[in-house]
């Protein structure tokens, strides 16, 4: 970190809604099948939330588990970073709504917007913040409620996306270990390709943006696929170059939940074996930016994740978006300042 402190995840939390929408249920809704969805994109299920649930409610869930588990109180918390693109309200921010609910007195709380990468642009940015010493503890969170944006009458989108959250608190670790290296990037061109349009100034709400459905998410798949393929293995190749690292030193890879075909890509580039990356998206589809840290978690809860790992976290995303950063893993807290 350049003489900085060195800054790590102490700990992580995650959370999905108990709502199961499986692809049988959409066969009843659209004209698919279990068959098609699978072997184009890996995925058989995926969590919805339920009518009352907003994203705060998932982050809030979350954020108290990951809270739990590094045995560090809400009041201790000095920044709260929300990653959605799936906010409770356009203002004020879910960061503030999940502040008070929390009771992170004196946490300062921004939401931020970088789509699928949300997490990993969230954890680059409270990195900052505590590698300078200007915070101590900050909590990221991705969160999203894509249900509330999906349009389940386009089977090309309403099959891939699902509803959670996960969390991280970060804070400083011993020398020689956290986050060596980071990636973030983006291409304004594309942006068309996967987007919101209705809601914003652009389209504020009015009748007609409702009748034309411009109030549900739209992607341009096959466009979104070559980009997402390109940049997993560029942004994997730049963490690895920036911690002078070989691709043989990655312990394991959690990349972005979007598609198989798209991990698989970077399985074969970096000749990975099965036990050495993550993969959940069969469960949960694309929770956007909740779906590494959910997958993070998950391994963590399941032992794949040893002290001094090389753990390479990498995502796409709306924007478009890109990041991957690389940590080696370590729970223990520096002690002092």
């Amino acid at each position: 970190m350049n003489g900085l402190r060195p800054v790590g995840i102490l700990a992580t939390g995650s959370y999905t809604p108990d709502k199961v929408l499986s692809n049988a249920d959409l066969e009843k809704m659209v004209e698919t099948s279990d068959e098609w969805i699978t072997s184009r994109t890996g995925i058989r299920e995926r969590r919805i939330c339920a009518e009352d649930q907003a994203s705060s409610d998932l982050a809030y869930e979350a954020a108290v588990r990951a809270l739990n588990k590094a045995n560090i109180s809400a009041e201790d918390i000095d920044m709260i970073i929300v990653a959605t693109v799936t906010p409770d309200h356009s203002f004020p921010s879910t960061s503030c709504i999940l502040q008070e609910r929390l009771g992170a007195k004196k946490a300062s709380a921004i939401d931020l917007s970088a789509a699928c990468t949300g997490f990993i642009y969230g954890v680059t940015t409270a990195t900052q913040f505590i590698a300078n010493g200007m915070y101590r503890y900050v909590l990221v969170i991705g969160v999203e409620s894509l249900s509330k944006i999906t349009n389940y009458e386009d089977r090309n989108t309403c099959v891939l996306f699902g509803d959670g959250a996960g969390a991280a608190v970060l804070g400083p670790v011993p020398e020689g270990m956290g986050f060596k290296a980071f990636d973030l990037g983006a291409d304004g061109s594309g942006a068309k390709l996967l987007s919101l349009p209705g809601g914003g100034s652009r389209y504020p709400v009015t009748k007609e943006t409702v009748e034309n459905k411009m109030h549900y998410l739209t992607m341009t798949g096959n466009e979104v696929f070559k980009f997402a393929v390109r940049v997993m293995n560029s942004a994997t190749d730049t963490v690895l170059t920036k911690a002078g690292l070989e691709k043989e030193a990655i312990d394991l890879l959690v990349p972005h939940q979007a598609n198989l075909r798209i991990i698989d890509s970077a399985v074969k580039r970096f000749g990975l074996s099965e036990d050495k990356v993550v993969i959940n998206l069969d469960r949960y589809g694309n929770m956007s930016s909740a779906s590494i840290p959910v997958a993070l978690d998950e391994a963590i809860q399941a032992g794949r994740v040893k002290e001094g790992d090389n753990v390479i976290l990498v995502g796409f995303g709306g924007g478009l978006t890109w990041g991957a950063a690389l940590l080696t893993w370590c729970t223990r807290e520096q002690n002092g300042e």
